[in-house]
Parts: structure tokens; C-alpha cells; sequence
């Protein structure tokens, strides 16, 4: 951890990266990916310790189908890959942040913002509003080359009193209606049935 990390960061609008390291960039690097519908997580490089420098410890999807599409086409359902132990942080430090329902761009048809909920295998069967947004861990081991059974880490009961909390957060926007916070902003919008509304009343705006 005292060597620090190098993060891969792509801008999903523009279909650029940049590369930046911490801990003396963190400032930096929050200021991109503060703003989460562009700026993203793609790769982490360790910078030092026992793992190579070339060898990503995690690695995150990051495409976007309504990108791709050019409209609403279903859930991104974004996965993610870490490598823990040896040299790198514990199995529970990684698993650490799931503690806390962040709010997240998703939900229903992929324009609403939602607590994240780390959920079993078996709890993950969004219903209300198609959601609230799940999340689940699989753990792996590696053992003589070959990756064992799959160990379900958010089965853990540890995580009952977050799941209760992103169930009252998601209480909490559900009350919004179809108005921000709970809805995207407009601009974070335009993969969705918005532009079809807007289209069909762009003869009916007038100059102020």
C-alpha cells in the first residue's frame, strides 16, 4: 500500500485515458471520478511490493451499451476483477467498501440514481422498480494453477445492516418520482426515452 497505485481512468464521452498515480495524485484523480457517468476506473497497476508493475490487480468493465447501441438497449450490469493477498490488500480490505449503499446511476431502464446493495448469489433478484441496484462478490482461489469453487462473499451476514439501509435509502428516492436526484440529470440522459419526448415537442418550443 506505501508504494502505491497507478489507475487507468478512461472518459467514456470523449474515448480518451489518462493514467495517474497515487497517493500523490489522489486529489486529482477523485476530481475525475467524482463525476461517475464519465470518468471511470478501467486498470490498477501496482507500483510496487511483490506484483509487477505490468500486471493489473483489478480491471473493470467499463462499456456502456447505450453507447455502443445509440439507445436503451438493457442493463450495463458492469463487472469487476481483483486480485487479493500476496503483496496486495486482504480479501476483507477489498471487500470493505461494499459496506456502505453508495448511490449509483442505474435502476430502472439504466436513468435512475439507486443504493448500491451487496446481496448472495441467491438475493439477486432485483424486482422493485427493477431494482434497488445489486451488487455480488465471488471469491476465487488459486491453487496449482486451477481456480477452485466460487465463495459467495456477500452471503456473509455482516452485511445485513447495509442491506437494510440501502432498503431505506431506496424508500427514500423512490418517493422522488420521476424527479431528480432519484432520475439522472437531463445531460445523463440521452440514451434514453427523453430524446424521443423532446423530439416530438421541438415544433412546439417557441423563443422566449
Amino acid at each position: 500500500m506505501h508504494s502505491g497505485f497507478t489507475f487507468e481512468v478512461y472518459d467514456v464521452m470523449e474515448n480518451k485515458k489518462v493514467t495517474m498515480n497515487s497517493p500523490e495524485e489522489t486529489y486529482d484523480l477523485l476530481a475525475l471520478i467524482g463525476g461517475k457517468s464519465r470518468y471511470v476506473i478501467k486498470r490498477v497497476y501496482p507500483r510496487g511490493g511483490k506484483v509487477p508493475k505490468e500486471e493489473a490487480v483489478a480491471c473493470i468493465s467499463t462499456d456502456k451499451l447505450s453507447k455502443i447501441a445509440g439507445k436503451y438497449v438493457g442493463k450495463d450490469d458492469p463487472v469487476a476483477m481483483v486480485r487479493c493477498q500476496g503483496g496486495l490488500p486482504a480479501v476483507g480490505e477489498a471487500l470493505e467498501p461494499w459496506a456502505f449503499p453508495h448511490l449509483v446511476s442505474g435502476w430502472m431502464r439504466g436513468s435512475h440514481n439507486g443504493p448500491l446493495m451487496p446481496c448472495s448469489l441467491e438475493d439477486a433478484v432485483p424486482s422493485r422498480f427493477d431494482g434497488p441496484p445489486r451488487v455480488v462478490a465471488l471469491g476465487f482461489q488459486v491453487a496449482d494453477g486451477m481456480l477452485g469453487s466460487p465463495f459467495d462473499f456477500f452471503k456473509d451476514r455482516a452485511y445485513d445492516r447495509t442491506r437494510r439501509n440501502a432498503a431505506k435509502i431506496a424508500e427514500y428516492m423512490r418517493m422522488h418520482g420521476p424527479f431528480e436526484p432519484h432520475r439522472l440529470p437531463s445531460e445523463d440522459m440521452e440514451y434514453t426515452t427523453l430524446p424521443a419526448v423532446l423530439k416530438k415537442l421541438e415544433d412546439r418550443f417557441s423563443k422566449l
